[in-house]
């Protein structure tokens, strides 16, 4: 009787000592998750400051072609792919209707409900345009003209704005005369914020159409 005594007095004893071993730590007096707003630092992400990024595990684009479509699509429509804007331009990409029946597609209500077929349309003017300009972007790739880096991409790019014609004009006139669109954006502007990508995988075609790609 008295070992069973001791045997339920002891079991008592250590229950009781890892129950307050093993106590939960009061969360009101270590708030970790909160956020003193008096430091500055109350503002997490997205961040106003730009060095709060830097060591993020973030993809980076850099120049690769990605990069060089995604900037393009926000330049245009902010990449809303069923943006009309007031001159009827349409897509992420901001197409007219001539330039997507030159890729053809006739149809402009499945081209604005298509993210997909809206991709495959700017690849293949891409190609249609790099067929058109191949000799500019022999020539003139890696020449400084008036200040101005030129590389493909800023080429492609200012042909996506203007038309090839534009372009070849751009150069007929050494980059002295300047040509924009109805918005006044220049193609001496497309060819410096879009220059430097890497488009080098977009093979000439000029025979090039969305269904192919």
């Amino acid at each position: 009787m008295i070992k069973k005594w001791y045997f339920y007095t002891s079991l008592t004893v250590i229950t009781v000592f890892l129950s307050l071993g093993f106590k939960p730590a009061n969360l009101e007096t270590h708030p970790w998750f909160l956020i003193n707003e008096e430091d500055g630092t109350h503002y997490l992400y997205p961040s106003q400051e730009a060095e709060e990024y830097t060591n993020l595990s973030i993809p980076f684009t850099g120049n690769f072609f990605v990069g060089f479509r995604e900037a393009v699509g926000f330049k245009e429509s902010e990449s809303k792919y069923k943006k009309i804007n007031s001159l009827g331009y349409m897509g992420k990409y901001q197409f007219g209707i001539e330039t997507l029946k030159s890729v053809g597609i006739n149809d402009r209500v499945a081209f604005l409900n298509s993210p997909e077929l809206q991709e495959k349309a700017f690849l293949a003017l891409l190609a249609k345009n790099k067929w058109e300009l191949k000799n500019e972007i022999e020539k003139y790739e890696g020449t400084v003209m008036n200040g101005l880096r030129i590389t493909e991409s800023g080429i492609l790019a200012a042909a996506h704005l203007g038309g090839a014609g534009s372009v070849k004009k751009f150069f007929r006139y050494n980059g002295k005369r300047n040509f924009t669109d109805a918005y006044g954006t220049s193609i001496r502007s497309y060819m410096k914020m879009f220059g430097g990508y890497d488009t080098s995988f977009i093979v000439a075609d000029v025979n090039a159409k969305a269904k192919n790609i």
